[in-house]
C-alpha cells in the first residue's frame, strides 16, 4: 500500500514510471483501492439478475408465440381457424419487427420514448431485453416443434390427449432436446447484450466499470477487466450447457 501511494504521488507529479510500476498503480486503483472490486462484484450480480429476468420474459413470450404459430401452420387444409389466423398475424409482425431492428434502437425507444417518464432504467432494460429475446426464442422453439414427426402429435391425440396435453407431455419434451443448444446460445447472447442497457442508464457490469473509470480517469483497466469478467461468465455457462447436453444424450441411450 505504501509503495502504491508513493508511486501514485509520483505519477500525479508528472514523473514517468517504469512500465511495471505504472501497471501496478493503475491496476491497484481500478480494482483494489476503496474496495472497488466489490463494485464489479455487484455489477456481476446485477448482470445475472437482468439476464435471468429477461430470459424468463423471453421464454414465456417465445413459448406462447411458438405454440400459436405452430398450431396455425399445422392446421388441416380447408379447416382454418380465423381467430388463430388473426393471432398468428400479430405474432408474425412482432417477430419481424423485433428481429429486423437493432437491439440498441429498441432500448433507446423504450427508454427515451415509451418509458421516458420512468427512472427505473434497469427495469426498462429488462423488459426490452425480454421482448427482444422472445422473438428469437419463439423461432427457436417453433423450429424445434416443426422438426418433429407429425405422427407424434397424432399418437397423443389417439391416446385421448387434447392439444395442450399433447404438446406438454409428448411434443415439447422431445423438442427441448433438439433446441437446447440454440437456447443456450440465446442465453449467452442475452448475457452479453445486458451491457447495452448502460446506454439508457441501466445498472449492470459496464455501469460499474464506467463509474470507476470516471473516478480514476483510466479507461483501460476497468473496461478490459469487464471484458474478462464477461468472458469468464460465458465460459462457465458454456461449460454448464455442455454438461446438460451430455446428460441428455446419455438419457437417450438408456
Amino acid at each position: 500500500m505504501e509503495l502504491y501511494l508513493q508511486w501514485k504521488d509520483l505519477m500525479k507529479a508528472g514523473t514517468e514510471l517504469p512500465f511495471w510500476q505504472d501497471f501496478y498503480v493503475k491496476f491497484f486503483q481500478a480494482f483494489v483501492e476503496g474496495d472497488r472490486w466489490m463494485q464489479y462484484l455487484k455489477g456481476v450480480g446485477s448482470t445475472l439478475m437482468v439476464t435471468a429476468l429477461s430470459l424468463i420474459i423471453g421464454v414465456i413470450l417465445g413459448v406462447l408465440i411458438a405454440v400459436v404459430r405452430t398450431a396455425h401452420d399445422q392446421q388441416r387444409p380447408g379447416k382454418r381457424n380465423p381467430i388463430l389466423g388473426f393471432f398468428n398475424g400479430i405474432c408474425q409482425v412482432y417477430v419481424t419487427v423485433i428481429r429486423g431492428t437493432p437491439m440498441l434502437v429498441q432500448l433507446l425507444i423504450m427508454g427515451f420514448v415509451i418509458f421516458s417518464t420512468s427512472r427505473n432504467y434497469t427495469a426498462v432494460g429488462i423488459l426490452t431485453l425480454g421482448i427482444n429475446s422472445g422473438a428469437y426464442v419463439a423461432e427457436i422453439i417453433r423450429g424445434g416443434l416443426m422438426s418433429l414427426d407429425p405422427g407424434q402429435a397424432e399418437a397423443g391425440r389417439s391416446l385421448g390427449l387434447n392439444y395442450i396435453d399433447t404438446m406438454r407431455f409428448i411434443v415439447v419434451p422431445q423438442a427441448f432436446k433438439a433446441i437446447l443448444p440454440s437456447l443456450g446460445n440465446e442465453f449467452i447472447t442475452l448475457l452479453k447484450d445486458t451491457a447495452l442497457i448502460y446506454t439508457i442508464g441501466g445498472e449492470e457490469l459496464v455501469y460499474a466499470a464506467r463509474a470507476i473509470s470516471t473516478r480514476t480517469y483510466e479507461q483501460m483497466f476497468p473496461l478490459v477487466g469487464t471484458a474478462i469478467i464477461y468472458l469468464i461468465l460465458v465460459l462457465i455457462f458454456t461449460w454448464l450447457q455442455g454438461i446438460l447436453e451430455r446428460r441428455l444424450r446419455q438419457s437417450d441411450r438408456r
